[in-house]
């Protein structure tokens, strides 16, 4: 045993026994540990935490992410992510395709929130030809163009319902027409969808096929948001402000009081606003060491 596993052994054990002999002294135990990673001397980004096919944080439940996805990957089964907006579910749809036997084959990603009601259908699905105005030369679609690979559909849960038959036919025939096309052609693809919505409740109020959402469902990965990831927060902060000040030619750093409260924060936006705060600190903060004053007021609280 490493001592990397005798040290998380040890902790393990002693938060057990805490629990079980100790329960009310859980608070103060917290309490100490952030102090002490508030004391720790700012580490190198990478001797924090090196990205794990580009997710980065090693709090309990991203760690139980990492042990999903790498056992979700292998398999032809569709995938559903969801979690809030901004917690990375683009980037664990790359996990999982990188890490399965289609990973030498194409990963074609699409947002179908962005996509007009108009177009989509041609947009995943390709059309002929002159089949609608614009329509200038023959378009394969996303699922021809992933064809032996991965499609990852985002907001799946922003798709309306006549599209939703649509797709579900292609997931049960595993096969597409093209808009103006009389023939069908097969595809072999494999479905990784995303939704920041509830889709169970979408389902009751009939704003989503049931049957489509069983199709969808078959593995399942529910992202945690950044508010729940403990340290991790500071460790992605720090990645993302090196990241942010190499673009300006400076060196910043957090202050641990810095880092006490962006652990403390909500983070609405998750992931997407932390690196945006960082960003936006590493363009304009005076330096070198990033001051409670220099975050923006929502994130101070």
């Amino acid at each position: 045993m490493s001592a990397r596993d005798d040290i998380l052994a040890a902790f393990t054990a002693l938060l057990q026994r805490a629990t079980t002999e100790a329960p009310d002294v859980l608070p103060d135990l917290q309490t100490a540990l952030q102090q002490a990673f508030a004391a720790l001397p700012a580490l190198p980004v990478a001797a924090a935490d090196e990205p794990w096919h580009g997710l980065v944080g090693a709090c309990p439940a991203m760690l139980s992410l990492r042990d999903r996805i790498a056992k979700y990957a292998p398999a032809m089964a569709p995938v559903l992510i969801t979690g809030e907006s901004g917690t990375g579910k683009e980037r664990v749809a790359h996990a999982l395709h990188a890490l399965s036997r289609r990973a030498k084959q194409p990963f074609v990603a699409e947002n179908c929130a962005a996509i007009p009601d108009s177009l989509i259908e041609s947009v995943l699905f390709g059309h002929k030809k002159g089949s609608f105005t614009g329509a200038i030369k023959d378009h394969p679609g996303h699922f021809l163009e992933a064809n032996g690979g991965t499609i990852f559909l985002d907001e799946i849960g922003e798709m309306k319902l006549p599209m939703q038959s649509k797709l579900l036919r292609t997931l049960q025939e595993g096969e597409v027409r093209a808009v103006g096309d009389t023939k069908t052609k097969k595809v072999d693809v494999r479905v990784i969808a995303a939704t920041n919505q509830n889709l169970e409740a979408a389902v009751k109020a009939g704003r989503f096929r049931e049957d489509l959402y069983f199709r969808l469902n078959v593995l399942r990965l529910e992202l945690p948001p950044l508010r729940d990831r403990g340290h991790d927060i500071v460790v992605l902060a720090r990645r993302f402000l090196v990241e942010g000040a190499a673009k300006s030619g400076r060196a910043l750093r957090l202050s641990a009081e810095v880092e006490q409260v962006l652990q403390r924060a909500k983070w609405p936006g998750n992931v997407r606003q932390l690196q945006n705060e960082m960003q936006r600190l590493g363009a304009l903060c005076d330096g070198p060491e990033v001051r409670v004053a220099d975050l923006s007021a929502d994130v101070r609280g």
